[in-house]
């Protein structure tokens, strides 16, 4: 078997989409002929301090001198040039979301970010990425060579159809609370439709970013919906699959997505979408399965909303389109053989 270690920053077991990537291919990847092994770098990648850097340099550098590195593209860009010798490993850098997009970022850090991600990924041997968008991005906003570069999206576990709840129509978004996800935008376009019977989930961590949960929950107070929306937090995977089986409409505001899985999860469970264009999604969200908005803009937001909510025969089309589509998703095994084709250097 290939030898390989996979570097990420941070606490592998978090609640979001990245990690749980990172989680499912180390898990499955020796099922095609890769012996991985978990790297745990700083959770403070990507705003690391030099101690942090050089701790990530000789761990790397303790590695087998034949294993091929993996990192997470959270740690990968934010390694200044003069680090990215890594001892001459093989370097394959995992690419979610550029770092430089993340929203709430200062200019000055997002020009920051732009340049060490370029210059890092121009170092790396190969670039997985998880949808075409962020390949596009690459390719278009940093210059790689679109040859380095593999599209691996993540899997979606089959699940089965979710039946809603009818009155009050459910409303489900996923996703912790950060600037990113942009629930505040969502909770100005919900608190245009108090006229209609609706409730809504936001199911997600509350503690990555404070500052986000604050404003949001003083936002659902200040439009008189505190009655309506619940904030649960991180939820354990069986009350998650309970809140998607009683959903009617599933949300996304998010401003930017490397992929979305929560919305192929959505996909997989048959259920209408409400979606931004923003990054991955809209190509997540296939048109006939979802109504998609330009990210930030409240007024479309709303209407879709309202079109979604109001109109069950539509409701009823995109569901079926949704659960069609949910069918053909790539699975997890495929996810693990297009990375394990990589390290091994096989055409996939």
């Amino acid at each position: 078997m290939a030898d390989a270690v996979f570097a990420v920053p941070g606490d592998i077991k978090s609640p979001t989409g990245g990690y749980a990537y990172d989680r499912r291919v180390i898990e499955l990847l020796p099922a095609f002929g890769v012996n991985v092994d978990h790297l745990a770098l700083s959770a403070d990648f990507p705003n690391p301090s030099e101690d942090d850097l050089d701790a990530a340099v000789r761990l790397i550098a303790d590695t087998p001198e034949s294993a091929t590195v993996l990192i997470d593209g959270l740690a990968f860009g934010a390694f200044p040039e003069d680090y990215l010798d890594l001892s001459a490993r093989r370097v394959i850098a995992v690419v979610h979301h550029p770092l430089y997009l993340e929203t709430g970022l200062a200019h000055a850090r997002k020009v920051e970010l732009k340049a060490s991600e370029t210059a890092a990924l121009g170092r790396a041997n190969h670039i997985v990425v998880t949808s075409r968008a962020t390949a596009r991005i690459l390719k278009d906003e940093l210059g790689v060579d679109r040859e380095k570069i593999t599209v691996a999206e993540p899997g979606t576990d089959p699940a089965r159809r979710a039946t809603g709840t009818g009155a009050p129509l459910h409303i489900l978004a996923v996703g912790a609370v950060t600037p990113r996800k942009n629930y505040e935008n969502l909770i100005e376009a919900l608190s245009a439709l108090q006229d209609l019977d609706w409730k809504l989930t936001i199911a997600g961590a509350l503690d990555r970013h404070p500052a986000a949960v604050e404003a949001l929950r003083e936002r659902i107070a200040q439009e008189g919906l505190s009655d309506r929306v619940t904030l649960p937090g991180k939820v354990v995977p069986a009350t998650l699959d309970r809140f998607y089986e009683s959903t009617d409409l599933f949300v996304s505001a998010s401003l930017f997505e490397g992929y979305g899985m929560v919305i192929a999860e959505a996909m997989a469970r048959g259920l209408p979408i409400v979606t931004t264009t923003g990054g991955a999604a809209g190509d997540t969200a296939h048109s006939s399965a979802a109504l998609h908005v330009q990210p930030g803009n409240t007024a479309e937001m709303t209407g879709a909303l309202r079109r979604a909510l109001t109109d069950k025969r539509l409701r009823d089309k995109l569901a079926d389109a949704s659960w069609d589509i949910g069918r053909t998703l790539p699975t997890w095994h495929e996810t693990a053989r297009r990375i394990a084709a990589v390290i091994l250097g096989l055409k996939i």
